[in-house]
């Protein structure tokens, strides 16, 4: 199994909204994805404004997470909206492989 992990900044105060957006887009699109084996958002405000947001998928091989992202499978994936809420994103993912997953 394989961990994709994204990182993603926006205003506290965008927060809720952001998590309702994301879980309708990003997180709805890698749950249906074949080869998902599930979808996470992790927040965490922070002392300046601003809230990270993590998003952390589980896949069961890089062809997998190609039907996701497209060919190159470091690259994060963007929704529409996302310009409106991101004050700050990585622009590439994180692949862990998972040990000792059930």
């Amino acid at each position: 199994m394989i961990a994709r992990i994204w990182r993603g900044w926006v205003r506290t105060e965008d927060r809720a909204a952001y998590a309702d957006y994301i879980e309708a887009t990003g997180i709805a699109h890698y749950r249906r994805t074949p080869g998902n084996q599930g979808a996470h958002m992790l927040l965490r405000d922070l002392d300046d404004g601003r809230t990270e947001v993590v998003t952390l998928s589980f896949w069961t091989s890089y062809d997998a997470i190609r039907a996701f992202a497209g060919e190159d499978v470091s690259a994060a994936v963007f929704y529409p909206e996302d310009d409106r809420y991101l004050v700050d994103r990585e622009v590439t993912v994180t692949h862990f492989d998972v040990h000792g997953a059930a």
